[in-house]
């Protein structure tokens, strides 16, 4: 579970995060990554969503626990302030061999959450 300072919950701060971030895709997930534009010292805050596409109620909430457990220490990494969203998409439900489909959802996961993450530290290093 994530804290509840780090809890993305607003859909216009979904909708700003997926529309003015960057997004790094793999086969599992989409990643979006977005700075915050003023200079509050927040937590970076990160939202998960799981579509119908993906599964069943039980393969989503699946999915979207095995996401929540991942991203505990990746959004530690993560600027004060900056906001993620992570879509899961159909690839990350799969049912056969669950334990291999885990292992590759979280390895999605951790490397568009890395590629973001050192593409937003660049930008923010050219802005400053």
């Amino acid at each position: 579970m994530l804290p509840p300072a780090n809890r993305l919950t607003r859909p216009d701060d979904f909708r700003r995060t997926i529309r003015g971030g960057r997004q790094a895709r793999r086969s599992t997930v989409i990643v979006y990554g977005r700075l915050a534009s003023h200079d509050g010292q927040r937590e970076p805050r990160v939202g998960i969503t799981v579509s119908k596409s993906v599964g069943g109620s039980v393969v989503r909430h699946r999915v979207a626990r095995l996401l929540r457990h991942r991203l505990r220490p990746l959004v530690a990494q993560a600027p004060p302030g900056s906001t993620w969203v992570v879509r899961a998409l159909p690839g990350a439900g799969r049912e056969s061999g669950t334990g291999q489909v885990a292992g590759e959802v979280a390895r999605d996961l951790e490397s568009a959450f890395g590629e973001l993450l050192a593409g937003l530290r660049s930008s923010a290093e050219v802005n400053s």
